[in-house]
């Protein structure tokens, strides 16, 4: 009983500490924007909205704000978002570009939390995933699937041995980044990072793109081991037409068009 007690006082004495450091640098409470964007995820987009510890957050001194970018969904996937709690936004040009670019123009919050609504991240870790950006001075965290707890069926052993790997070293060599796993899409960064790289990309590029930029501006970055889960629903990824179009994308940016994607 004393050793509970004892724990409880650890528990609630670390807790408070936390808000006190948070409002001091600060003045108010924090908030954190999640941004989620969702095309025809019906069936799984509202357990991973719930999924994210808002309470938890608030205890923590953290506000935290849901944003659901439904991308022209043809199912229930914004009601079921609306239903679960989140803000959602439509934007019905489709492409997992546009849906961010919308999302993160959006997006009020101190912090920003990037994440599919297919319930492979763990947003339930947020606060755990963020602390590199609220007690280290990072300015941006990745996640990385391949150094975490990645359950059995997660990731296909063509994305994990082959694909991740080969992608991820072109563009390390390329673009002089040091990430162990750079398509990874669970990320945090703060909020004026934004006016410091430059999105614009409006299909699947968007992911290494925003690798890119924060390697070419000099964002501090720290990559942070994740659990990465069996989705639920429909994959929306093609691997060969989508490994090409990253390759494709590398490629034209590093020899080709380099005026044009460093261009505001």
């Amino acid at each position: 009983m004393v050793l509970k007690e004892i724990l409880t006082f650890i528990y609630n004495y670390n807790k408070c500490r936390s808000i006190i450091l948070l409002i001091s640098l600060f003045g108010a409470f924090m908030k954190v924007s999640i941004v989620i964007p969702a095309l025809n995820e019906e069936g799984i987009v509202g357990k991973t909205v719930q999924s994210i510890p808002v309470q938890n957050l608030r205890e923590l001194g953290l506000e935290t704000e849901i944003i659901v970018v439904d991308n022209a969904s043809t199912d229930n996937t914004a009601q079921e978002a609306t239903a679960a709690g989140a803000t959602v936004i439509l934007e019905e040009k489709r492409g997992y570009g546009n849906a961010y670019i919308r999302g993160l123009n959006e997006a009020s919050g101190d912090i920003i939390v990037m994440g599919d609504a297919d319930g492979t991240y763990p947003f339930d870790q947020t606060h755990d995933f963020i602390q590199p950006i609220l007690s280290e001075d990072y300015e941006f965290v990745m996640g990385n699937r391949l150094t975490g707890q990645m359950d059995k069926g997660a990731m296909p052993p063509l994305h994990k041995y082959v694909g991740n790997p080969m992608l991820t070293k072109m563009l390390n060599v390329l673009f002089d980044s040091d990430l162990s796993d750079t398509h990874c899409g669970m990320r945090a960064f703060k909020k004026d990072v934004l006016g410091k790289i430059n999105l614009k990309s409006p299909g699947m590029e968007f992911a290494i793109e925003m690798v890119i930029e924060i390697a070419e501006n000099n964002i501090k970055v720290k990559e942070v081991p994740i659990e990465y889960r069996v989705r639920g629903g429909e994959a929306k990824l093609s691997s060969f037409k989508d490994g090409w179009r990253h390759v494709n994308y590398m490629v034209n940016r590093k020899f080709f068009k380099r005026e044009y994607y460093a261009s505001k």
